[in-house]
C-alpha cells in the first residue's frame, strides 16, 4: 500500500499544479471571450471550443510526445518529466472548461447592474473589475471545484503514456503478486483512495451551492 500510496500522492500533486494552471489561463480565456474586440474574442472563443471538445487523452499524448524532453535557459539544460508533461496536458481541457465558468458566471449577473455602472461613469473595464467579477467568485467556486474532481479521476489517463501513477502502481503490484485472488481487492483499494479524496470535495460543492443559492 505504501508504494500505491506514493503513486496516488503523484495523482494529486498533478492534479493541484493542472488545476491552478488551468484555473490561471481559463481566466485570461474567459475574460477574452468577452471582449469586444475581434482580435481578442474570437482567438478566445476558439481555442476555448478546441481545448474544451478535444478528447483529453489526445491532449494528454500531444504533451507527452511532442513536448522536449528539456529546455535549455540561459545554458542550463532542464528536464520535463513525463508527470509534469503530463499535468501541462491536463490544464489546456481544464482552462477550457474554466473559461466557460468565467464566461458564464459574468453572464448571469443582470444586465442592468452593467447599464447602472455605465451610468454612473464607470468604464466597462471597472465595471467588470470592480462590480461583476466580485459577485461571479460565489457563482464560480462550486463549478471549479467539480471541475478539479472531475480532473482528479482523469489522471490514471496518464499511465497509458508511461507515468507511474497510483492506477500504473496497483497495476504492477498486481502482476508482482502473481495471485489473482487479490485483483479485485487491490484495485477496491485504489477506488476507495479516490472516492474519499473526491466525496467531501463533491459535498463541500454540493454545500456551496445551497448556500449561494446556485443551480
Amino acid at each position: 500500500m505504501p508504494f500505491i500510496l506514493r503513486g496516488f500522492g503523484l495523482n494529486i500533486l498533478m492534479s493541484v499544479l493542472a488545476i491552478l494552471i488551468g484555473t490561471a489561463l481559463g481566466t485570461f480565456l474567459g475574460l477574452g471571450q468577452l471582449s469586444r474586440l475581434r482580435l481578442v474574442g474570437a482567438p478566445s472563443r476558439l481555442a476555448t471550443q478546441l481545448f474544451r471538445n478535444a478528447p483529453w487523452l489526445v491532449l494528454l499524448f500531444y504533451c507527452i510526445f511532442l513536448m522536449p524532453y528539456q529546455v535549455n535557459i540561459g545554458g542550463m539544460s532542464i528536464v520535463l518529466p513525463s508527470w509534469l508533461r503530463a499535468t501541462i496536458g491536463f490544464s489546456f481541457p481544464v482552462a477550457a472548461n474554466f473559461s466557460e465558468i468565467v464566461r458564464g458566471a459574468v453572464n448571469s449577473v443582470p444586465h442592468g447592474q452593467w447599464e447602472a455602472a455605465e451610468a454612473l461613469g464607470y468604464s466597462r473595464r471597472a465595471t467588470l473589475f470592480r462590480i461583476v467579477l466580485p459577485q461571479c467568485i460565489s457563482r464560480m467556486i462550486p463549478p471549479w471545484m467539480n471541475l478539479y474532481a472531475l480532473l482528479l479521476t482523469a489522471t490514471p489517463l496518464s499511465m497509458i503514456v508511461g507515468v507511474e501513477e497510483a492506477l500504473g502502481r496497483t497495476q504492477a503490484a498486481v502482476q508482482a503478486q502473481a495471485n489473482s485472488a487479490m485483483l479485485i481487492p487491490m484495485y477496491l483499494a485504489l477506488l476507495a483512495m479516490f472516492f474519499f479524496y473526491t466525496w467531501p470535495i463533491n459535498r463541500l460543492s454540493r454545500t456551496l451551492e445551497g448556500r449561494f443559492g446556485t443551480k
